[in-house]
């Protein structure tokens, strides 16, 4: 006669959902406390930060988890995190923009391999910006969106692979130098409402590497070059924007972010992710205010781009 054994029971004194409610306590305090994930090695403080937004997608498997365990102290314990989180994001995902503003402003890094400025430009140009943007020019695409943009625009200035054109005159116009190219520049326009000065950046890309973490060196040295900048001219209305490769949580640029609000994070709806293109996973892409106030943020259509376009408008 064939016995079907018995199902093995967990260890005695072992708890039912140990794991899962280890798993959620342990995602709790990352999201509680995420300065505690140290900066090294490899810079994992900064992934954590740029990263932390995703950790929503470890909440349904601990939740299933713990249903299937059957485990009240495990539910329990997924309760945290889920808290945590939508106190840290919840607010992230409501529409905050309201009507009105003065002045438009779009941001693109249109990638220097792009296949058809022209189009690129024309696709811009549907938002209507006051102000416009663009980095990783090349000298083979510069031209071009130049004469796109030229109809719209009386006033432009190109430095290196980052350009910025505005339908209000520019005065002081120059190269900031933070690497030993041009990527970053500086303006003043004079808008109707008084002068505003404009920031463009476009900051080293990082990498994450197998042995050598989030490799982020480059970025943070051409950064303090750029916050020297604007701390020296300290302008009481400013706006920064471009490719900051990095997001406007990462610890590493708070020296810089700190001195300006996120026009997403204050009047935009959702988290504004812009890299990839096609599929984004985190906002590297920022337009960010200074004694002026962002009244909508979003961001475009994709281009031929492996980022998005962001734009917002402001008010005085």
């Amino acid at each position: 006669m064939t016995t079907t054994p018995a199902p093995t029971a967990a260890p005695a004194g072992r708890p039912r959902g140990l794991l899962t409610t280890t798993c959620a306590v342990l995602l709790a305090a990352v999201l509680a406390r995420p300065g505690w994930i140290p900066t090294a090695p490899g810079h994992l403080g900064s992934l954590t930060d740029t990263m932390l937004p995703w950790t929503a997608l470890a909440l349904p498997a601990l939740l299933a988890a713990a249903l299937l365990r059957r485990s009240r102290t495990a539910l329990a314990a997924v309760a945290l995190p889920l808290t945590l989180w939508l106190t840290a994001f919840g607010g992230t995902l409501a529409d905050k923009s309201a009507p009105g503003g003065d002045l438009t402003v779009v941001s693109h890094n249109v990638n220097q391999d792009n296949p058809d400025p022209r189009d690129t430009a024309r696709r811009l140009l549907a938002a209507h910006p006051d102000i416009l943007a663009l980095e990783e020019l090349s000298p083979e695409t510069a031209p071009a969106y130049e004469r796109a943009l030229a109809p719209a625009y009386r006033h432009h200035f190109l430095e290196g692979t980052v350009g910025v054109w505005s339908v209000h005159p520019l005065r002081d116009a120059r190269s900031l130098p933070i690497m030993p190219w041009s990527r970053a520049l500086r303006a003043t326009a004079e808008t109707p409402h008084g002068p505003l000065t404009v920031y463009v950046a476009h900051l080293p890309s990082v990498r994450v590497h197998p042995t050598a973490g989030f490799t982020t060196a480059a970025r943070d040295a051409a950064l303090r070059r750029l916050t020297t900048h604007i701390r020296t001219e300290n302008a009481p209305r400013s706006l920064l924007v471009g490719d900051l490769n990095g997001s406007a949580g990462d610890r590493a640029l708070r020296p810089l972010t700190s001195r300006f609000a996120s026009a997403q994070e204050t009047a935009g709806a959702g988290f504004g992710f812009t890299w990839p293109s096609g599929f984004p996973v985190v906002r590297i892409d920022q337009i960010l205010v200074r004694g002026v106030r962002a009244t909508s943020a979003r961001t475009l259509p994709a281009t031929r781009s492996d980022h998005l376009p962001v734009a917002a408008t402001i008010t005085f």
